[in-house]
C-alpha cells in the first residue's frame, strides 16, 4: 500500500518461484531506470539513479532465516540539496 508521501509496502507469504520472479523484476527495473511497485491496493513508480548505496544482510537465529536487501539513491526528479561543509573547531 502506498501513501501521499510516496511509500509502498507489501508483505505476504510466497513460494521461491514467486520470490525469484520479484527479484528478476527488480533487476530489470534497475537496468531500465524505472520500476513500478504495486499490488491490488496501490502502486509507486520509482526512477533509478546512476550510483546507489546497497546493503545486504543475512541472519539465522532461533530457527528463522532472513535475507535483507536495501538499495537507496537520490531521486533523479528532485534537485540535489547540497550540505554545508563540515566544521571542526580546535
Amino acid at each position: 500500500m502506498s501513501d501521499e508521501k510516496g511509500r509502498f509496502s507489501h508483505e505476504s507469504l510466497q513460494d521461491t518461484k514467486t520470490i525469484k520472479t520479484l527479484l528478476t523484476a527488480l533487476a530489470k527495473g534497475f537496468s531500465k531506470g524505472e520500476m513500478t511497485l504495486g499490488d491490488e491496493d496501490d502502486e509507486l513508480i520509482l526512477k533509478t539513479a546512476g550510483l546507489m548505496n546497497v546493503r545486504i544482510k543475512g541472519e539465522r537465529q532461533d530457527g528463522q532465516c532472513e535475507v535483507s536487501l536495501r538499495v537507496t539513491w537520490a531521486d533523479p526528479a528532485e534537485p540535489a540539496t547540497r550540505k554545508e561543509k563540515p566544521r571542526i573547531d580546535s
